[in-house]
């Protein structure tokens, strides 16, 4: 897909991933759509490319419908939406407060599939446009320190899938995107529980949000079904559909120890 030009939702673009995925959109010549809940880190993430700005929780239909309708009505089009907009959560599945459950999934699933199902008729309307969910590693290996995180991504990654199928004849093309682990402040703002000490100090590992937001805008323009950044993770995904016991008895022997030193 061809970047100039187009018109290209991103959410969650006030920091991390989202903010250097719109500074490339916008020096590749993309129209704009920002959103996030702070509206101040928003007006600078982007200054050449005078971005139409939508503050607002996500989570909110009415945030949904201002992005959707605001875009239609400054652009009158929707070319790309990049549901980069997520939270995690560190509670242990078999006791983590339901309520910090429903809000995981209302933001890492509802809100895009919502999201989603506003753009879509648009798209399909002009027989063209991408839908770019933002996932993670965690919904192609299950962590065990991160399980319902896994369980929103990997619902996510399967939504992917299924709308790629759904929409082909609609020339619309869907891609996830499963980022291994990022410098960002991810971890600044979890919905429950606490970061795990070698989680934590895995950070040396960590690939720079912008590294990542450019394999993502090069996966839209090579049209690419997955993008999994850094790539070397491509070796992790294979090492657990190859070898799943040991994989999972791994991880679990991570977790323990993680559990232990806490």
């Amino acid at each position: 897909m061809k970047i100039a030009g187009s018109v290209i939702i991103v959410t969650g673009a006030s920091d991390g991933i989202g903010a250097e995925l719109a500074r490339i959109l916008a020096a590749r010549g993309a129209k704009l759509v920002l959103n996030a809940r702070n509206e101040t880190r928003l007006r600078e993430v982007v200054r050449s490319a005078e971005p139409l700005i939508v503050a607002g929780d996500i989570t909110d239909g009415e945030t949904r419908r201002r992005i959707v309708d605001g875009a239609l009505a400054r652009f009158g089009q929707i070319d790309v939406v990049i549901n980069n907009a997520g939270a995690g959560l560190y509670s242990p599945a078999w006791k983590a407060p339901m309520a910090d459950v429903r809000r995981l999934m209302e933001l890492n699933l509802f809100a895009p599939l919502e999201l989603i199902q506003l753009v879509t008729p648009h798209m399909r309307a002009r027989k063209s446009g991408m839908i770019v969910n933002i996932g993670s590693m965690a919904g192609k290996i299950t962590l065990p320190w991160f399980t319902l995180y896994s369980v929103s991504k990997y619902a996510l990654g399967s939504l992917t899938e299924g709308l790629r199928m759904e929409l082909k004849r609609d020339g619309i093309r869907s891609m996830i995107v499963c980022p291994g682990y990022v410098a960002t402040n991810f971890q600044g703002h979890i919905l429950g529980g606490s970061v795990p000490s070698t989680v934590a100090r895995a950070k040396g590992l960590a690939i720079t949000a912008e590294q990542c937001a450019l394999d993502i805008v090069r996966g839209i323009e090579a049209n690419k079904r997955t993008v999994v950044t850094p790539k070397l993770g491509w070796l992790a995904v294979a090492a657990a559909r190859l070898f799943p016991a040991i994989m999972q008895a791994q991880l679990a022997k991570i977790n323990d120890r993680q559990q232990l030193a806490q």
